[in-house]
């Protein structure tokens, strides 16, 4: 008697970057989530490095093509991992997050990959976020925020001054 098990066919380790995007509304905290109506999902925006591109800058052009935002990057969060399979090949991919900020645009103005792209007080975002990975990576920004009296004046400024721009 033999016995089959059914493995995938393969294996691939695929990567993204992505970024939490910060402003400051009348003293409060906002993130910026992006998200689907069917089937209801909020996440932080995130996307594949084109060939040849490197992490920031695939995380910055993926958020602010998600999101309808030019955005700069503060500092590396961090990165999540997990593993899902399409059909016969199972994926492990990880993600490399960044806290960011945003500089200019219009959250009206994000592409067709989600439904919505919108700013949420850091406790409505906290609630609203589907995958705890992202959650977790969401309350390490939320955590390192008051940290930004560390960040040169320029930066402060441009996160507490776009708050009239979203």
């Amino acid at each position: 008697m033999t016995s089959h098990s059914r493995h995938p066919a393969r294996t691939l380790h695929d990567v993204s970057a992505g970024g939490v995007t910060i402003r400051w509304i009348g003293g409060a905290l906002e993130v910026l989530l992006v998200g689907r109506e069917t089937p209801p999902r909020w996440e932080i925006p995130k996307g594949t490095p084109l060939e040849g591109e490197s992490l920031e800058h695939a995380a910055v052009r993926e958020v602010s093509e998600e999101t309808g935002l030019q955005v700069r990057i503060i500092e590396l969060l961090g990165e999540i991992s997990y593993w899902f399979s399409v059909g016969e090949v199972r994926h492990h991919k990880t993600v490399r997050f960044f806290l960011m900020e945003p500089t200019g645009g219009d959250t009206a103005n994000h592409d067709s990959e989600h439904d919505f792209s919108e700013w949420l007080t850091a406790d409505e975002a906290l609630r609203r976020i589907s995958f705890p990975n992202e959650a977790t990576t969401l309350e390490e920004a939320i955590r390192r925020v008051p940290a930004l009296s560390t960040v040169p004046a320029h930066h402060q400024r441009a996160v507490r001054g776009t708050a009239e721009a979203g």
